[in-house]
């Protein structure tokens, strides 16, 4: 149901935590995330540690559902000397191409202690259903249909 949009990401993410270097707006660092089916919705969970709810922003155009964060330093006095700064900050983003089974007008999203969820519902479309067989002839009838040019409820054509 979920397609990954770049091959690459996994790459860059390696490249990023070896430079050192941290994601801006126009290069975002990836974010981690696990997706899984739960019953009759896909769930889809991002690592966020750090960031503010505010601070994340989520769209869906048609089947592609972005998500961006931005990790801020945390405001520190001029009497703090920092020693040792490994967490990442600045700009994350993942990109994810949604399946048409999937109802992306009611996507829910939740965030608690640093992980944002995902809950996209099954489309009823989607769903498996029972279609029922119907009748075309009258009750007591055994294949014709009783109307002249047809057969098996089809319009024969001629030429």
């Amino acid at each position: 149901m979920l397609m990954r949009t770049d091959p690459f990401r996994e790459m860059d993410r390696i490249v990023q935590q070896l430079s050192g270097t941290s994601g801006t707006w126009s290069k975002p660092s990836v974010m981690p995330m696990d997706a899984y089916r739960e019953g009759e919705e896909y769930v889809i969970a991002f690592d966020l540690p750090g960031v503010t709810p505010e601070a994340i922003d989520i769209d869906v155009e048609r089947n592609m559902l972005t998500v961006k964060a931005e990790r801020r330093p945390a405001a520190k006095n001029d009497t703090v000397q920092m020693e040792l700064s490994e967490r990442p900050l600045g700009v994350f983003s993942r990109q994810v191409m949604l399946a048409d089974t999937l109802d992306t007008e009611r996507i829910q999203a939740d965030y608690d202690a640093g992980v944002l969820t995902l809950r996209i519902p099954i489309a009823e479309r989607a769903k498996p259903r029972k279609i029922s067989i119907g009748s075309t002839g009258s009750t007591g009838s055994t294949g014709s249909t009783g109307s002249t040019g047809s057969a098996g409820g089809r319009k024969q054509i001629s030429g």
